[in-house]
């Protein structure tokens, strides 16, 4: 019996220090482990000034560079198409490169010529004007004004674009030639015309003053 009792007593006593021990452990834990939220909460250290800009300026160059292979690729597309006569998808490209650059002379040039072979002179003119506006030495931007106007039976304007194409291209320039024949060719049918309405002026008058 008293030997059941000490065990019974080793037992309580047992349970009664498990119990503490799990009590203590408790608390400890309570008191020194950090609050569940305060990880998630804890503000990250941010990243100072200069690391901010090192990085806005890294992302702009990044971009940067593939918005000029963009324009690259769209200003070679865009060529191929034009001297494979494939007008609309030269326009194509063209207007996307022209959001890309706008500033870009050479885009409005080559976008007036692919506007040329549609034969579409108005809209033509308006791109060679711009691109002339952009950067004035753009020689052949003068050239394609002259075939616009010319289109559009402008011929004194034609005449003054095509001369300014000669003036500014270089001498070794492969349609000096033909700029040359054309100015030549309009010299020639305005130098018609104006005896024509000569001719038809003194006709007129002629047959003014013989009138009853």
């Amino acid at each position: 019996m008293q030997t059941l009792h000490l065990k019974l007593m080793i037992t309580v006593n047992l349970g009664v220090m498990l119990l503490a021990s799990a009590q203590a452990a408790e608390e400890s834990q309570a008191v020194s482990a950090p609050a569940a939220t305060s990880s998630v909460s804890a503000p990250a250290t941010l990243p100072d000034k200069s690391a901010q800009e090192a990085a806005a300026a890294a992302y702009a160059a990044h971009a940067q560079e593939k918005g000029a292979v963009e324009i690259d690729q769209r200003f070679q597309q865009g060529v191929a198409m034009l001297h494979a006569k494939r007008y609309d998808d030269a326009i194509t490209a063209f207007h996307r490169l022209l959001a890309l650059a706008p500033q870009m002379p050479e885009a409005h040039v080559n976008m007036g010529y692919a506007l040329l072979g549609l034969e579409r002179y108005a809209a033509a003119r308006d791109f060679f004007q711009s691109a002339i506006e952009l950067r004035k030495e753009q020689y052949n931007a003068y050239y394609g004004l002259a075939e616009a106007l010319e289109g559009l039976k402008e011929m004194p304007g034609a005449l003054g674009a095509m001369r300014t194409y000669l003036h500014l291209a270089p001498a070794d320039d492969a349609f000096r030639r033909r700029a040359s024949a054309a100015i030549w060719e309009w010299e020639e049918q305005q130098d018609k015309e104006k005896n024509k309405a000569v001719a038809s002026k003194k006709k007129s008058k002629k047959e003014t003053g013989t009138a009853p």
